[in-house]
């Protein structure tokens, strides 16, 4: 099956995605048929983000081929324009800004239950030797009552 996907380029942290299209058996980065446009989600404003030829897209969909689920987002975003794109960057980052407020939320969550288990521990310690000390007192008038 022949599918329209992104395949990755650009160094470490610094993506940059090809739009392809390709064999589904083959590997993300591997071999492609056709290269049908660019998508730089790092781009400096002002700079070229994405790139798409939307008739050789439209071409190889008319001949079976599938679009993957970000590529099929980012052909909906380009036929909006450059505001669509926009709307997706601030979009995502809010999405990376509510994951990593959650994985801080969770940290923190994490800490306090830690806390609170220390304290939990440490409480049945204390009583523990009132409850000993108590227990010989009850047993001695009894020795005594046997004499």
């Amino acid at each position: 099956m022949v599918v329209i996907r992104l395949s990755r380029g650009g160094p470490k942290k610094r993506p940059y995605f090809n739009v392809v299209v390709a064999e589904s058996s083959k590997k993300r980065d591997g071999r492609f048929i056709e290269r049908v446009g660019f998508y730089n989600p790092s781009a400096r404003e002002g700079s070229e983000t994405l790139r798409l030829e939307s008739e050789r897209i439209e071409y190889w969909q008319s001949n079976g081929a599938q679009l993957s689920e970000t590529v099929s987002r980012i052909v909906k975003l380009n036929a909006k324009g450059p505001e669509g794109l926009v709307a997706m960057k601030k979009k995502d980052e809010a999405k990376a800004l509510a994951r990593k407020n959650k994985k801080a939320a969770d940290k923190v969550a994490k800490a306090e239950e830690a806390v609170s288990a220390d304290e939990e521990a440490a409480a049945p310690k204390e009583e523990a030797p009132k409850e000993e000390a108590a227990a010989p007192k009850e047993e001695a008038p009894k020795e005594a009552d046997n004499k």
